[in-house]
């Protein structure tokens, strides 16, 4: 079982990289292909979509047929074949397609690990398990800041992406020869969709969910690198050196939240007060976005950090599900955290493109700034009338 589990946690890396390498490449994109900010944007969006597609199929495949079979062949076909045809991009369609296969292949992983925990551990344990393992596979965040930016300088994006491939192809034979299937108890009961929506507590959980990771997933998945770019004309080491600072504030936020519920008693109030700081952090933005390379990285890294509440919010979801809804509920609310990014994404993309022309090259990334920390204020406002499980 630990292998299995590690193996997942390596799928779940590849996930986070996948998410996040667009801002490093942007330079050479740009000038290679001819990909916009707006594209790359675009195509952004759509990884984070298809995986919210997914999550739904998944959920249902997690609860039918476990978490290695459908691990395994989403993240070979998917995961695989997409970065395969992302290495032999010739315009941004190209891109477009490859982000969505990519997307599609990332999606089980994590629900595929979370699954296992919350099968073969106790609740109590759930919410550490699960942050550890985010952390863990927000090293995937690292590998694709500086250390992308040196690759694909030193080799190319291209072969770059054919030796992710080849990783992301030997990851998933890993996870179908490794990973053991949670036995199912006797006589437990099917589970559907619409019991996880039955359940009421869930409903004030559903929109922190679907904007807590939006402006983390979308500033650091491609925004940080148009921004450094345009405001502090930031070549590519200076954006692999931000991101890789951003990535490694979003590992200690993750391994930070986890245990913080047991030393304050209460997960709800963990996450109030985690997401008004990221809101904090969001609005100096907005105030002072051309005040210095060195403020911005440390405000994108207070964003990183403190916008790492994803599983503290899925252990709170969990702590309401049954056994039998446990993949249809964690998938469900990976779907709006995923969705929540996808659809920040195309928003951010369409205020981008409406500022232009610019009249100042900070004014653009204020409206982005602005957008996610009112998605952010609304979605806080609404958690605010939720419970912890024990009340």
């Amino acid at each position: 079982m630990t292998r299995g589990v590690a193996l997942l946690g390596l799928g779940y890396v590849l996930s986070q990289f996948f998410r996040a390498f667009l801002a490093v490449l942007s330079p050479s994109l740009r000038v290679d292909l001819g990909a916009t900010p707006e594209d790359l944007a675009f195509a952004s969006g759509l990884w984070f979509f298809s995986f919210a597609a997914m999550q739904l199929p998944v959920g249902w495949a997690l609860d039918t047929v476990g978490p290695r079979r459908t691990a395994a062949s989403l993240l070979l076909v998917g995961g695989g074949g997409g970065a395969a045809l992302f290495a032999v991009a010739t315009q941004p369609l190209h891109i477009n397609l490859a982000m969505v296969l990519i997307g599609i292949g990332c999606a089980p992983v994590l629900m595929g690990a979370y699954y296992i925990f919350a099968r073969e551990f106790a609740p109590s344990r759930f919410v550490v398990l699960a942050s550890v393992m985010v952390g863990i596979g927000t090293l995937g965040n690292l590998v694709a800041s500086y250390p992308m930016a040196i690759a694909a300088e030193t080799i190319g994006w291209r072969a770059s992406l054919w030796g992710l491939c080849a990783i992301t192809t030997l990851t998933a034979i890993g996870i179908w020869s490794v990973v053991r299937d949670p036995a199912t108890p006797e006589g437990e009961q099917r589970g559907s969709l619409l019991g996880v929506f039955k359940i009421k507590a869930l409903w004030f959980i559903f929109p922190i969910m679907s904007v807590s990771y939006a402006q983390v997933g979308a500033l650091r998945g491609l925004w940080i690198g148009p921004y450094f770019e345009d405001v502090f004309a930031a070549n590519a080491h200076q954006i692999g050196w931000a991101t890789l600072l951003m990535g490694i504030a979003m590992v200690a936020g993750s391994l930070a939240y986890g245990p913080l519920d047991r030393v304050i008693g209460s997960t709800k109030w963990v996450i109030v007060g985690g997401t008004a700081l990221n809101l904090a952090a969001l609005v100096a933005l907005m105030l002072f976005p051309d005040s210095g390379i060195i403020l911005a990285t440390a405000l994108m890294a207070a964003v990183g950090f403190f916008g790492a509440t994803y599983a503290v919010i899925i252990a709170h979801g969990r702590s309401f599900m049954p056994p039998q809804l446990v993949g249809r509920g964690m998938t469900l609310l990976n779907l709006c955290s995923i969705g929540g990014v996808g659809v920040a994404q195309f928003l951010s993309g369409r205020v981008y493109a409406a500022s232009q022309p610019a009249v100042t090259a900070q004014a653009p990334y204020v409206m982005i700034f602005t957008l996610f920390a009112a998605l952010m204020a609304a979605g806080l406002f609404v958690y605010l009338f939720s419970r912890d499980a024990g009340e």
